[in-house]
């Protein structure tokens, strides 16, 4: 199982994206998806993560600006990014953790924000 994700992209200060992260097949026992970011030289942060209850939790430089949803259905986790800033510029990655199978890494997609 691979997830995919797709969404990033180039937006100046105040824009939106929209990050999807899509699973190839079904991923049993999924307790939390999570998304993460990078910056070179820096270690990779939490930005948001639900868990398999649907509680949700966020970063405090994302909060109110962020938010994380998911589709069961379509095996699709989402990451809704307003307000965007030019230190959310990143890649971001997205993490499935199964209590069976341990955690899925997307390969990862590029955020560039312009001031």
């Amino acid at each position: 199982v691979q997830l995919v994700e797709s969404g990033g992209g180039s937006v100046q200060t105040g824009g939106s994206l929209r990050l999807s992260c899509a699973a190839s097949g079904s991923i049993d026992n999924v307790v939390s998806m999570g998304w993460y970011r990078h910056v070179p030289g820096n270690q990779r942060e939490l930005v948001a993560i639900i868990s398999s209850s649907g509680s949700t939790a966020y970063a405090s430089s994302v909060r109110g600006r962020f938010t994380i949803s998911r589709d069961n259905p379509k095996n699709t986790v989402y990451l809704q990014m307003n307000q965007l800033k030019p230190e959310d510029t990143a890649v971001y990655y997205c993490k499935w953790t199964s209590s069976r199978t341990g955690d899925y890494w997307g390969q990862g997609t590029q955020v560039t924000v312009s001031s």
